[in-house]
């Protein structure tokens, strides 16, 4: 039998131990921190009873009654409030994805020409980082919103580019792909295109760590990526038909159209982030000693390969980390959309449903974690990619 003495000795003990006192501590303010929110929710729920409203997601099932121009699926004023969410999610995903992969384009592209030996090139990439940076994100917003609605033309007198794009102050009218079923023979092909070229550049890494030969990756794997689709795609008589846009009154009819919300919203996050991602480039590239480059030119290197082969590797380590802070804030900054009336998660589920229901907790809960999904999802996949860039001790 433990006597109290025997007791409070392993006690004193464990305490006493740095490692163990410190997740005791641990535990004991995890333990306070959800007792705090587990009571803010309890009254929260009490006095919405109180009032009257009580607590229920069953909203979502209720009709949205209210229209939203930028739809990647179909959409009715008699939709669902959840049907709307998701059309909110989407659309927000739509601004994210394309905006991180112009602002990251951009962004590299500033950040190359801020280190140029070129004068002008180098003047230009200093003046407009430093006017778009001390510039509020919401007033290039609303300054690439109005340029957009203002410059362009009316749909009578779109500008055509390309074949069946027309460009207007109603938006960006595209062609819309109709898909035949052989059409899925050549996605099956394109994904194991992208397989066989994962494939390739492995095997063609660890043969020149083995024998020095170095294989042609580039060209194989847009030979397989590329080349095999479209072949197959002509060998099957083209499986895919376009609905081209056709003008019909005063507006056109047919196609796919881009909003000009959409477009400015696009526009303006990715021309802002990129003067960010520009600084984070140039910072990056200069923390790369310049004997690397000078090591590289006495191999015979051009300074494009030396630039390809040799900094930039070496600076992703340092550019990585700042810039998930960065695409982080390019997707929550298009909460911002509700100003030009693009329909994102804030203006969906966060603001119409919000008023219609009077679900104030409900429908904030809802942003408030799908926000947290998304920052959460592109931390993560920055985290998986500045671990694989990092430096290989031996």
């Amino acid at each position: 039998m433990v006597t109290d003495a025997a007791q409070r000795h392993v006690v004193s003990r464990l305490w006493n131990d740095k490692e163990t006192r410190s997740v005791i501590v641990q535990i004991i303010t995890l333990v306070c921190i959800l007792l705090l929110f587990g009571y803010m929710v309890r009254n929260a729920v009490v006095n919405l009873e109180a009032i009257g409203k009580g607590f229920s997601f069953s909203f979502l099932f209720q009709p949205s009654n209210y229209d939203i121009n930028q739809t990647f699926i179909e959409y009715t004023s008699r939709s669902s409030h959840i049907r709307a969410t998701v059309i909110g999610i989407m659309n927000t995903l739509a601004v994210a994805v394309c905006g991180i992969v112009l602002a990251t384009v951009l962004g590299f592209v500033l950040g190359v020409m801020r280190l140029s030996k070129n004068w002008l090139t180098a003047k230009i990439s200093y003046c407009y980082i430093e006017y778009v940076r001390n510039v509020p994100v919401l007033v290039h917003i609303l300054m690439v919103h109005g340029l957009l609605v203002r410059v362009l033309p009316t749909p009578r007198n779109a500008l055509v580019v390309g074949d069946g794009v027309f460009l207007s102050n109603r938006g960006a009218q595209v062609p819309k792909p109709l898909y035949e079923p052989l059409f899925w023979v050549v996605i099956a092909v394109f994904i194991v295109g992208v397989i066989f070229a994962w494939w390739f550049r492995r095997y063609a890494r660890q043969l020149q760590d083995r024998t020095g030969r170095a294989l042609p990756v580039f060209w194989v794997s847009l030979a397989s990526v590329i080349g095999a689709p479209l072949v197959v795609y002509f060998l099957l008589g083209s499986p895919i038909t376009w609905e081209v846009p056709v003008l019909k009154g005063f507006n056109f009819a047919g196609g796919y159209v881009l909003r000009p919300e959409f477009l400015a919203l696009w526009l303006a996050l990715s021309l802002y982030t990129a003067a960010f991602i520009g600084e984070i480039v140039r910072a990056g590239i200069l923390a790369v000693d310049y004997g690397q480059t000078e090591a590289s030119a006495a191999l015979g290197l051009s300074r494009g390969r030396t630039l390809n082969l040799v900094v930039i590797p070496q600076a992703l380590r340092v550019i990585v980390p700042p810039l998930t802070s960065q695409y982080l804030n390019l997707t929550k900054n298009s909460s911002l959309a509700i100003a030009i009336g693009y329909m994102d998660i804030v203006a969906t589920i966060g603001g119409i449903s919000l008023n219609q229901t009077g679900r104030e907790m409900e429908c904030m809960i809802i942003v408030l974690m799908l926000y947290l999904i998304l920052s959460l999802l592109i931390s993560a996949f920055m985290n998986w990619y500045n671990k694989r860039i990092k430096l290989v001790e031996r």
